[in-house]
């Protein structure tokens, strides 16, 4: 039961990740925030490590028990995969906060639109993910917990720096906000990514 409980909850997460890179390199045309641009490369990188943890999660949970070490070195490839991706994540987010032109941010609603879908979706997946980990504790299980913590977190961070680009476009206060949010956002994933591959 758990098993097909999580591998629903892995195919939704698949599912619902698919389109923000997608909408997000279109909002790119109207808005040049260093924060959406790194949300942009966040969102794509985790999508991609997602549907590899619900690939390995589907061949994984039909292995037998006399072929645990299969399963293992399987359920360590996917985790550093996701480890990877918020690492990749984070770097690209400060080189971008850093190095981005710092000119007119454009129309940041789109990218402000999917950050806040993207914190309602992703703190139910932590919970829901939380929970099936609980229940049965499963390696690949734990690390998507982990993930959508720090997605959860993520689009707070993205959503409040956004709002305030809407809110005070021209504020002196706007781009150190800006910078500031890519910043914090990225070391998280970091240090978070670090834990997830060193694990």
């Amino acid at each position: 039961m758990q098993a097909k409980a999580g591998q629903r909850t892995l195919l939704a997460s698949v599912l619902l990740s698919s389109p923000g890179p997608l909408i997000l390199g279109i909002a790119l045309l109207y808005g040049r925030s260093s924060t959406q641009i790194a949300d942009f490369i966040r969102r794509t990188a985790e999508f991609l490590a997602i549907l590899v943890s619900w690939l390995v999660f589907r061949v994984t949970v039909d292995l037998s028990d006399s072929e645990g070490q299969r399963k293992h070195k399987l359920e360590q490839a996917a985790n550093y995969a996701v480890g990877v991706a918020m690492c990749l994540s984070g770097l690209g987010m400060i080189f971008l906060a850093l190095f981005a032109p710092h000119t007119d941010k454009g129309n940041v609603i789109p990218g402000l639109i999917i950050a806040g879908l993207g914190l309602i979706a992703n703190s139910w997946f932590w919970l829901r993910y939380r929970k099936l980990n609980f229940i049965k504790t499963n390696a690949i299980l734990a690390v998507q917990s982990r993930l959508y913590l720090a997605k959860t977190l993520v689009d707070t961070c993205v959503t409040l720096a956004l709002l305030l680009i809407v809110i005070a476009p021209a504020a002196p206060f706007t781009h150190l906000v800006d910078l500031g949010g890519s910043i914090i956002v990225a070391i998280y994933l970091i240090t978070n990514g670090v834990i997830v591959v060193t694990k």
